[in-house]
């Protein structure tokens, strides 16, 4: 057409495409899906029935405009018992429906293998949940138990947890110990974590749950603060805590001097009123085993006090009166020790030795030792006792129980998160810095090493790590069948859940679809999606990945001649979410709803969102790239801290820390003030210091913050009204751009969210601007806002069909061309606009990127799993060479999404 631009055309060609509807079915699962809307079945995750539980809360998605905010919902199992069952909004659809709801039931509900949730009247439940206030305190009870919390300046979290009359616990509090130095004979200091704040964030029916704020205390000094949250159900004998700290302590490369921890845990006292005889210590180990002894025993003794006194001490009952023994056992009971200190340690993941003695001041003797712990114990007697329990205890190595005092009116139960008797915590940077004072040194290691080293930027100081507790008060001393099931839950808290093909219904997560093996070509594609779940699942126990800070993470590449991962090579050892891991295991888990991926997703989600992320300092909301520690590397990106990676975790579980997480991240742009993340290959005079002129990236940058603001007006938060204008804002004027996406970047007011539109028609495409969660935010905001938006729609939708498109095209386009990089990666970015404008000619084009580009994992790569035995190796272990975590996770994204998209068009 004469005079009118070739890219008009085709933008307007694809606004139409953006805006029509899809007119293809996601897959035969989704076909068959039932509704998001009605009534829902719910499953325990694990497939069985809860033995026990500390109180139970999940996600469900729901349609949009199917339920209002103010629905509310009931529960039955699947024979029609009523179940109490408390809820509230935690996502909402633009038009203000209910998009997700989190519930909660207490331990005492019903038990089944299903339920079934709609709408309706709850059940209220049969004991009343009471929080009551008073002078700064804060109490709860359940109908069972009462706990009692401190106020503002006391060192004593939890001041009694009572059962009835009877005093189960008391003062519950937080233990640090700093030491000073690395240098030996150098004492440790005792600090007790002092509350800020105390808040109700619950109130019942079902659940309530406490916040307390504060810092660990010693003298005038402040360290470690922290965030706890006590939740309690109605009718439970039981309370969890979440424990969430974060690292603000100084310790500097080269010099012994600075903030070592040397260790980190929640204690208790437990008063004690029976006769040592009648006092029970339990502890368990992994495979589901106990440990059990009372503080005097009077079994293998020389002498028999009786079968029946034998017997009820085994069980933990009370003996018989002493009258009813044989004397020459009863009277001399002074004669047997009476041993009221045991400690567990873990101190390495293949490993635990329980120790005990009689008292403090005399010798330690071993009295079990074992693999695994699980992590979880019982201080008591026949009048009342604590059970109290870990979780991820081996795991998160190294870590600790200690009863002491057990044998006295008062025992003293420690949970150490991270173990005194473990070398002390040391965070310094692990080299000198090779020389690199300069940018284009910085690049040369970056060359060798794939490590972005820049001077001060190898710090910890603002990461944090959550760990999660739960306390039972009991009125005697259980049985070890109920013990045994208590540990199991706290390894593994139950957790209800929807079918794939329900979450699917909802229209939540963007593309993704229930498998589908319907045919051989999809059969194999499925096939390799388990076989790399498993492959990762196994790396994690062959190379032991596990420890207090780095469990939940996997590594990034395969070392091929010494037969590991590069665990000491700068970028290429820990992941740090890189290429979008978080993503494709959460994925992998929406469509299989398989537990054992959801519990490394969830795992993944505690670890990438805490440790690798800073949540103090300046750079607070930033994430640190991939490196040999978590916080090594230089670049400090929005990229790796995304709420991309997050939002799965919160909206299936209702986790208040990982909503913490998402709300840290509202503001995040404002650390472009403080570092930009292209300072080091910058040529074009920018220099950082206008909130109103920020350069961000359309990629990495501003899909970590698009997320943040999409995530807190989804969850119509207090910051709701501002995320939601500079969502809008910052989709009109990326649309507005002459090149649209391929302008690669802009100037960003953080105020408005408005970029700053230029008249340059200069491309800049990078291979990561898609890769880090981008595709995935793109997809729910254009399904959310894209009526709206149709020129945003427009713009992604030319993105997702010429990167990579040939030449011609990408000329026509643009007027310009570039690289396409991750073919295979891009996929299913071809595949989207194949689904937005039905063209099989583009499905075609999709599928034979995946298949044949230069970064796949087909067609002709070999899966099995090659054997390395000893002496080549440490321990004979299985390696697939070719498998690395970037390419991992953007394959199975790849398959996932295409599958979705296109999976009707597969080629056979």
């Amino acid at each position: 057409m004469p005079g009118v631009d070739r890219r008009t055309v085709i933008k307007g060609a694809a606004v139409a495409a953006a805006t029509a509807p899809f007119s293809w079915a996601l897959s035969r699962s989704a076909a068959a899906a039932p509704s998001a809307g009605g009534d829902t079945e719910l499953h325990w995750l694990e497939g069985a029935a809860s033995g026990t539980h500390a109180g139970t809360v999940w996600g469900v998605p729901w349609s949009r405009g199917t339920y209002q905010p103010d629905q509310a919902f009931r529960l039955a199992t699947a024979s029609g018992d009523e179940v109490p069952v408390q809820s509230w909004v935690t996502g909402h659809w633009p038009d203000g429906s209910v998009k997700w709801t989190a519930h909660a039931i207490a331990p005492g509900a019903p038990k089944a293998a299903t339920y079934k949730l709609s709408a309706g009247t709850p059940a209220a439940p049969s004991q009343q949940l009471r929080v009551t206030r008073s002078g700064g305190r804060i109490e709860v009870s359940t109908g069972v138990i009462t706990v009692a919390f401190g106020a503002k300046g006391s060192d004593t979290v939890v001041r009694s947890v009572r059962r009835g009359s009877a005093e189960i616990a008391r003062d519950g509090r937080l233990v640090a110990l700093r030491q000073g130095s690395l240098r030996d004979g150098v004492a440790t200091e005792d600090f007790t974590g002092r509350i800020e704040k105390t808040e109700v964030e619950q109130d019942g029916p079902v659940r309530a749950v406490i916040r307390v704020q504060g810092r660990h205390r010693r003298g005038g000094r402040g360290w470690l603060p922290f965030v706890l949250r006590f939740s309690l159900h109605a009718g439970a004998e039981s309370f969890r805590l979440v424990h969430s700290f974060v690292w603000d302590g100084e310790q500097e490369p080269g010099k012994a001097d600075g903030d070592f921890l040397r260790g980190l845990g929640v204690r208790f006292s437990v008063p004690l009123s029976d006769q040592p005889y009648d006092r029970h210590i339990r502890l368990a180990d992994s495979g589901g085993g106990l440990f059990s002894e009372a503080v005097q025993g009077v079994t293998g003794l020389r002498r028999d006090p009786g079968e029946a006194v034998r017997t009820a001490q085994i069980a933990g009952e009370k003996l018989p009166d002493t009258s009813t023994w044989d004397s020459r056992v009863s009277s001399r009971l002074a004669y047997i020790p009476r041993w009221g200190d045991f400690t567990l340690t873990q101190p390495t993941a293949d490993g635990y030795v329980i120790r005990k003695r009689t008292k403090d001041g005399h010798g330690w003797i071993q009295a079990a030792a074992g693999r695994r712990a699980g992590g979880f114990g019982y201080v008591g007697g026949v009048s009342g006792g604590l059970s109290f329990g870990l979780r991820d205890f081996w795991q998160r190595h190294p870590t600790q129980l200690d009863i002491r005092g057990a044998a006295t009116d008062t025992a003293e139960v420690t949970l150490w998160l991270y173990s005194p008797e473990a070398q002390p915590l040391d965070l310094r940077f692990y080299h000198d810095g090779l020389g690199q004072d300069t940018y284009e040194k910085q690049a040369e290691g970056l060359e060798i090493t794939y490590e972005d080293y820049e001077p001060g930027f190898g710090t910890p100081y603002g990461i944090a790590r959550t760990s999660e507790l739960t306390f039972w008060a009991h009125e005697s001393t259980p049985s070890a069948a109920d013990l045994a099931a208590q540990a199991a839950a706290v390894a593994t808290p139950p957790l209800l859940t929807a079918t794939p093909e329900r979450l699917h219904s909802a229209g939540i997560f963007g593309d993704w679809a229930p498998v589908d093996r319907s045919n051989a070509a999809r059969e194999v594609i499925e096939d390799h999606l388990d076989d790399l779940f498993a492959y990762y699942r196994d790396q994690r126990e062959d190379r032991r990945w596990y420890g207090f800070l780095d469990y939940g993470d996997v590594q990034h590449t395969y070392d091929n001649d010494r037969h590991v991962w590069r665990y000491d090579v700068g970028g290429f050892a820990w992941d740090n979410s890189e290429l979008g891991t978080d993503l494709w295991l959460w994925y992998h888990f929406l469509r299989t709803g398989s537990a054992e991926v959801f519990r490394f997703a969830e795992a993944m989600t505690r670890h990438t969102g805490e440790v690798d992320v800073y949540h103090l300092g300046k750079w607070a909301g930033l994430g640190t790239r991939h490196g040999v520690q978590h916080y090594a590397d230089s670049a400090k990106q929005v990229r790796i801290s995304t709420a991309a990676n997050r939002r799965f975790y919160y909206f299936l579980t209702g986790d208040e820390r990982t909503g913490d997480l998402l709300r840290e991240l509202v503001d995040v742009e404002l650390t472009f003030l403080e570092v930009d993340p292209q300072r080091k290959v910058r040529n074009d005079g920018y220099t950082p210091g206008d909130r109103h002129a920020l350069s961000v990236g359309f990629g990495t940058d501003w899909g970590g913050l698009s997320a943040a603001w999409l995530t807190e007006w989804e969850r119509r938060g207090p910051h709701a009204d501002k995320a939601r204008t500079k969502l809008v804002n910052s989709l009109r004027t990326i649309a507005a751009q002459p090149n649209g996406f391929f302008t690669g970047a802009g100037l960003l007011d953080a105020d408005t969210g408005e970029f700053a539109v230029t008249t340059d028609k200069a491309v800049s495409v990078s291979h990561l601007s898609a890769v880090f969660g981008l595709v995935e935010t793109n997809s729910e905001i254009v399904s959310l806002l894209g009526d709206e938006e149709p020129a945003f729609a427009a713009a992604w939708l030319d993105y997702a069909q010429y990167y990579n498109a040939t030449n011609a095209e990408k000329t026509a386009l643009t007027g310009s061309t570039w690289k396409s990089a991750l073919p295979a990666a891009h996929s299913r970015i071809t595949a989207y606009a194949a689904r937005r404008k039905d063209d099989p000619t583009l499905a075609k084009r999709a599928w034979n990127e995946f298949y044949t580009g230069t970064d796949t994992y087909f067609p002709s790569n070999d899966w099995s799993r090659v054997t390395i035995r000893t002496p080549a190796v440490l321990r004979t272990t299985e390696e697939i060479p070719w498998i690395s975590t970037n390419s991992s996770a953007q394959w199975a994204l790849a398959a996932i999404q295409n599958l979705a998209l296109i999976g009707d068009r597969i080629p056979s």
